[in-house]
């Protein structure tokens, strides 16, 4: 269970999806004065070198955030995503790519919270280490946990602020990953009815995988909106990424339109082969 590490990943296409994603959601619960906290289950280690020995190795990123960074027809939101991994790049290089702590708390207010859970040993070291580059302010705001997201988030809602966005976003390795997601969803909004849940899953050949996004959509009672982007039709050999989704609960009503304006143009940029494509659907709860 512990040889999952991100970094090999980061900047891939997945993370694309996510994180500009992520960045709506964030960017939609400061609009508010109200104070919200941010709440990651799976938390990595924060920042990646993209030059560095694991991230190098596969260089996912160059399918990624790479095909986006020199562009200047960037839609919408996509410039704003892309405007965020900037901020921890010099020189208009691409050296470094943030993770979802590090997007957040770079949207951090001062009377929001960042609620970090990360099971690794090794990568748990590595994000205290990398969130205290970020410096005392925001370290003041933070806390990182030793421990397993799906329990420990339990003992964190409703957050005091009575507004927030959970992330749930597992490696999925161990495939009871996607049992415990909607067990995790299920037991939050017992405890979170308003709070805006996002899950990130990944499209790979295995029938957990294609089931997961109609078994979130069957929690009864819920507004959803469902996005997924397909960049390359699934191997032969049955292996390997092909596309990613993310499934939020109680999503912010713009996201969607925003999203419809932007998913073919992205789809597009991102396609490995002609199998590229998207959905995204939604329902009012």
């Amino acid at each position: 269970m512990f040889s999952y590490r991100h970094a090999f990943h980061a900047g891939n296409h997945a993370d694309v999806l996510k994180h500009l994603v992520l960045v709506q959601l964030l960017r939609y619960f400061a609009q508010k004065d109200a104070p919200y906290w941010y709440v990651d289950t799976h938390a990595g280690a924060g920042i990646y070198a993209l030059e560095g020995d694991w991230a190098g190795k596969n260089a996912e990123f160059e399918t990624g955030i790479a095909r986006l960074w020199t562009r200047d027809d960037l839609p919408g939101i996509v410039a704003e995503y892309v405007d965020e991994v900037a901020a921890f790049n010099e020189d208009d290089l691409l050296r470094h790519y943030p993770g979802s702590p590090f997007i957040a708390a770079q949207a951090l207010r001062e009377r929001d919270r960042l609620r970090l859970f990360e099971l690794h040993p090794t990568e748990i070291d590595v994000l205290r280490r990398n969130c205290r580059q970020l410096g005392r302010e925001i370290e003041r705001h933070t806390m990182i946990y030793a421990a397993d997201g799906f329990e420990g988030v339990k003992a964190l809602l409703p957050p005091p602020t009575r507004r927030g966005i959970v992330l749930i976003d597992p490696s999925y390795e161990d495939k009871r990953d996607y049992t415990r997601v909607l067990q995790c969803l299920e037991e939050g909004l017992k405890r979170f009815a308003t709070g805006c849940f996002a899950i990130w899953y990944p499209q790979v050949q295995r029938l957990e995988s294609q089931q997961l996004a109609g078994r979130l959509a069957r929690v009864p009672g819920r507004s959803w909106l469902h996005v997924s982007l397909t960049v390359r039709k699934p191997s032969g050999d049955g292996l390997g990424l092909y596309g990613s989704g993310m499934f939020i609960v109680n999503p912010p009503w713009v996201l969607e339109s925003a999203l419809k304006e932007i998913m073919p143009w992205l789809t597009g940029v991102l396609a490995q082969d002609a199998g590229a494509t998207f959905t995204l659907e939604s329902r009012e709860g």
